[in-house]
């Protein structure tokens, strides 16, 4: 994959999401199947998700402090 396209953006979705998520459940003492759930309805995944925001530049710690 050379170039990200928001046709192929969904290919590092679900590692960031798993980053995310994992630090999410860690902290808030949650399961990991509810950490994901929040995540994925949140506003920083619908960012996450457009390619034009460049969110998907960002590491797993910045994604997380704006979740």
């Amino acid at each position: 994959m050379s170039e990200i396209t928001q046709q192929n953006l969904y290919l590092l979705l679900p590692f960031k999401v798993s980053w995310v998520a994992d630090m999410l459940a860690e902290d808030e003492h949650i399961s990991t199947i509810e950490a994901i759930r929040r995540v994925y309805s949140s506003a920083m995944y619908k960012q996450l998700e457009q390619e034009s925001t460049k969110r998907w530049h960002e590491g797993p710690v910045s994604l997380y402090q704006t979740l």
